[in-house]
Parts: structure tokens; sequence; C-alpha cells
């Protein structure tokens, strides 16, 4: 593996510190295309994966097997070592536990090639518990990154062993705050419970990037913001029309 995963082995101490050295203090780029869009081809993935890479980011958060393969093939050939951080979306009976919702799930990505995997790490009903999602992952020579909600299930995901707690599904699971806003109020809140956070979700400028990173954030993650060209071209379109009505009613 480029950044020195052995497959199969349980993860060292020299290991994760590697990993988090790379990754402490920087933006991670969360290449995830919309599903059915015109960008939704590993290939092209990856190549979003490489230009992120040539622009700074010291890791990569790639969701499927198939685009996580892309990633880190596209990576071995450039000579990258930046990690990348897998996940897989899939709906289980039961539970509304959708990011790697599963121990089959962690193998896979494991031999997908991911440094670190992450996970919903919320109280919801679940398939498996936190602590066993941290066991696998660890076993598997990798590190765990739980993606949650609130403080009290980050505080959790921390003392069951995630190596890092990710603000991913504040505004998505029940009990966070409901804002179109970045939640860096949770990203200081579980920095000082001691936790790795990575400030995720709706940081859409490079100024909430860097206000997430004075509140606390040990990395910070950005998606949406730049591998969504439809998206941003909408928030264009949007403003152009705006200022167009504006002048109109002028």
């Amino acid at each position: 593996m480029v950044a020195g995963r052995l497959p199969g082995a349980a993860l060292t101490p020299e290991r994760r510190d590697t990993v988090l050295a790379a990754l402490r203090g920087g933006l991670v780029a969360s290449c995830q295309p919309v599903r059915g869009g015109v960008f939704d081809e590993p290939e092209l993935v990856a190549r979003f994966a490489l230009a992120a890479l040539a622009g700074g980011a010291v890791g990569l958060r790639v969701e499927s097997l198939a685009d996580v393969r892309a990633v880190r093939q596209a990576q071995i050939r450039a000579g990258s070592a930046a990690p990348v951080i897998g996940l897989v979306k899939r709906a289980v009976d039961g539970s509304d536990v959708f990011i790697t919702p599963a121990l089959d799930d962690v193998a896979a990505l494991l031999a997908a090639g991911a440094d670190v995997v992450a996970f919903d790490a919320t109280d919801r009903t679940r398939p498996v518990p936190v602590t066993d999602m941290v066991a696998a992952v660890h076993a598997g020579g990798a590190l765990a990154m739980a993606d949650v909600a609130t403080v009290a299930e980050g505080a959790a995901a921390h003392r069951a062993g995630a190596d890092l707690v990710a603000s991913t599904l504040s505004g998505y699971a029940p009990g966070s705050p409901q804002q179109d806003a970045p939640d860096l109020d949770l990203v200081a809140a579980l920095a000082a419970e001691g936790a790795r956070v990575v400030a995720e979700g709706r940081i859409a400028s490079p100024g909430a990037a860097a206000e997430a990173r004075r509140r606390g954030a040990f990395a910070v993650t950005i998606g949406t913001a730049f591998s969504r060209p439809e998206w941003i071209v909408a928030a264009f379109v949007g403003a152009v029309a705006a200022a167009e009505d504006d002048a109109d009613a002028g």
C-alpha cells in the first residue's frame, strides 16, 4: 500500500502515528460524486482526487469500493502517500445506520486499500457495536474514524478507541442542530473531550475551514464545495438570477 499498510497486519503505534502526522492540521478532500451523475465513474473520481492532492490536500475521503480502488491505483502511479479514508454507503434492515454499517464492509474497504475506515458511530439502532467496528478496523491495520452527530456520540466513540472523530452527521441525525452552517460548536466540544476531531459537513468556504481549525479541528474536510461542479455552478446561477431580479426591481 502507498502509505505502508500491510494487508492483514494489525495496527501498530508506528503506523497510527504516520497516518495521524500526515493528516494533522491539513485539509481532507472528500471525493464523492453525485451517484448517477456525470462524474460517477471511478476513473473520474480518481482524477478529482489527484487534482485535490495537487492543490495541497493531505488526505482523501472516498466512498465505494470501486472508487477507493481507483483512487489508490492513481496514487500509486502518482507516487502519493496521502491517506485514503474509505467508506461505503448502503442501507441495512432494521437500522438507519448508512455509512459502513457492517463488519463485512470494513473487511472489503481494508482489502480495497483504505488507510482509515470511516463509519457511522451514532447511537441509533446499530447492526454492530462501535467497539466491534473499531476493533475490526484496527485488526486490519487501519485507523478508525467515527462519524457522529452529537458530543455524547463523539465522546463515546473516542472512549471506544476511535482514532478520529468526525462531525459528519450533525444535521443529518436526530439530536443534532438542523442548520445550513457547519456545526463548529460540536467540533469545539469534541476537541475539549480530547478527541482528534475532523470537521466535516457544510464547510463551503476557505473562511469556514479556517474557523473550524481555530475551533480545535485536528483536520478539516471539504466535499461539495470542490467536487460537485453542478452544485458550484448552481450557486453562481442563483446569485446571477438574484442580481438580475434586483436590477429589474430597480
